[in-house]
């Protein structure tokens, strides 16, 4: 059964204007509150046979499986009977108590999640790519006693479960191993029946690690209310979800706050289909088959796989019948915001927040349409506004300052894991209160909408001139030779720093002198004299974190090892 009823379960109601839709809004947050409950028993027991799941293999062309909401309780359920004790032979997890999850897109991961929500344990989800010392490090930090893993990261785990002392047990999902139990077979063994831990809506949920510019990553503790104060910016980036036929798919993998709560818990909570399917390796092609094959109607799309999209000589063509779809992590641009009308069918919104504070902002193409170089507007139900990172005053229309959000706020984190020192330094209090600092830089314009300049350490100073690497980048893809950019500041005795470009070309490009001056020409034409790389790297690929964003602290650091060459 495909599909939901208009306005089912939304939280924002949709007005003439954004400033009508943001005055109708009201938080209703109740004071006990289970996201497991929440995205899984209450349809299960209104409309058991809802479609929750359509599993797809990583190749995104095999056979699909199909998972009920009434599939979804009963073995959620199971291994949340799992966790208390039933079948573990000995104590069973306490309130609290972290079970981490390392496995791809599928069926079992959203079982591992609700079933840790509903033992009132904190999910811990981790990437699948991750090396041991980055297991390692997130695993013993978190205490965590139980993990969710398959055989392919099994040899990975076992490396380092001797520096784990509080690792109790494996579960594998494709089967026993040595060390591991098998996942099914503790499902088989446990009662179907379970009551949920009745957990206020401020309890500690999921534990998800960030990492920052100095220092290990560090985990940012949410509380269950997480998911509800995710809903109003994740229906505003879908132009109002749900509506009649939605079916969602990111290839965001699940580990990260995009995948699981920009995408995952909020469709499941609103009853809408999630497509599963993380690519071993995206491919634009393949991945408008699968938006074709499953009638995928919404999508979150990070930066990157656009890019990769756009570059798709056919993709023109593809005549994509979309409703919805999102991305944040870096802005878009002109470019790709009309690609995306061609060949998506959509006007694409963009968002904005962090691990510590999400979808605190968005764009939204129904009420208005996106303006190049804008983030969009604080989103219903948070107060996001632009500070003097000092004195935590509000700074007018205009002028450049820290992006920051109001506490208290529903989808703020707790604190960081058992950092207090870190937790107070991310918040400054003023006049208004107490912000949390998103370590950002932008403006805001007359009308309220926000306009993002650059992390604090990516802006460059260049012959006095302040410039974000993100216009600057928007500027370079719009050259017909470059596939993607990134944009940091090079060390310059005279300047203080120069721009310096590292650009991926085309395929059917060469890299030759007179293309660079080519493109550096594009930028200077377009832009400003003082904003064109006066350095320009051509690179196989540019480092980006999983969801897209480019990881300009490995391009400065590329910079440093060449400098001391």
């Amino acid at each position: 059964m495909r599909g939901v009823r208009r306005g089912e379960e939304s939280v924002l109601s949709r007005k003439e204007s954004y400033a009508a839709t943001m005055a109708a809004f009201q938080w209703d947050i109740p004071d006990y509150y289970n996201i497991g409950t929440d995205v899984c028993d209450r349809w299960a027991a209104t409309d058991p046979e809802r479609i929750a799941l359509i599993e797809v293999g990583e190749d995104g062309y095999g056979p699909a499986r199909e998972t009920s909401f009434a599939e979804l309780r009963a073995a959620s359920n199971r291994f949340a009977n799992v966790l208390a004790g039933l079948g573990l032979g000995g104590d069973g997890v306490t309130a609290g108590d972290r079970v981490a999850i390392l496995l791809p897109q599928r069926r079992e991961t959203v079982i591992a999640h609700i079933a840790a929500f509903k033992a009132g344990c904190v999910s811990l989800p981790l990437f699948t790519l991750f090396g041991p010392e980055a297991l390692l490090h997130r695993l013993r930090d978190s205490g965590a006693r139980v993990l969710v893993t398959d055989h392919a990261s099994l040899p990975t785990i076992a490396g380092i479960r001797d520096e784990l002392p509080d690792l109790e047990v494996i579960f594998t999902v494709d089967g026993p191993a040595a060390g591991a139990q098998d996942f099914d077979a503790a499902l088989a063994a446990a009662p179907d029946a379970f009551t949920p831990v009745d957990s206020r809506s401020s309890a500690p949920a999921l534990l998800i690690y960030t990492s920052g510019t100095t220092g290990n990553p560090k985990g940012a503790l949410h509380a269950q209310r997480v998911l509800l104060g995710h809903l109003p910016g994740v229906e505003m980036s879908h132009d109002f979800l749900p509506q009649p036929g939605d079916c969602i798919w990111t290839p965001a993998d699940w580990a990260w706050i995009g995948g699981l709560l920009d995408v995952l818990l909020p469709a499941l909570h609103h009853g809408v289909p999630v497509v599963a399917c993380r690519f071993r390796k995206f491919s634009a092609r393949a991945a408008a088959d699968l938006i074709r094959r499953f009638a995928v109607r919404n999508a979150f799309l990070p930066p990157t796989a656009l890019k990769m999209m756009k570059a798709d000589p056919d993709s023109v063509d593809w005549a994509l019948n979309m409703r919805s779809v999102a991305s944040g992590g870096e802005p878009l641009g002109a470019q790709l915001l009309e690609w995306g009308r061609q060949a998506l069918g959509v006007t694409i919104n963009e968002f904005y927040g962090q691990t510590e504070c999400n979808m605190v902002v968005s764009s939204c193409g129904v009420l208005e349409a996106p303006e190049t170089g804008v983030m969009g507007w604080p989103v219903p139900g948070h107060r996001v506004d632009v500070i003097d990172e000092i004195t935590a005053e509000r700074l007018p229309d205009g002028a450049e300052g820290a992006i920051a959000i109001l506490s208290p706020d529903p989808v703020m984190f707790l604190g960081y894991w058992q950092q207090p020192v870190a937790t107070a330094e991310k918040f400054v209090t003023g006049p208004e209160g107490r912000w949390l600092v998103t370590g950002d830089r932008g403006l805001r314009r007359p009308d309220g909408r926000l306009v993002f300049k650059g992390r604090n350490d990516d802006i460059i100073s260049t012959g006095g001139y302040r410039v974000g690497p993100a216009e600057i980048e928007d500027c370079l893809i719009s050259h017909p030779a470059v596939a993607m950019a990134g944009v940091v500041g090079q060390p310059d005795p005279l300047r203080g720093e120069i721009v310096a470009a590292f650009v991926k070309l085309r395929a059917g490009h060469d890299d030759c002198a007179s293309l660079r001056d080519e493109i550096a020409s594009h930028v200077r034409t377009r832009l400003a004299a003082y904003e064109y790389p006066r350095a320009l790297y051509v690179v196989e690929e540019l480092p980006v974190t999983t969801t897209g964003k480019i990881i300009r602290g490995e391009l400065r650091k590329r910079l440093i090892a060449e400098a001391l060459q």
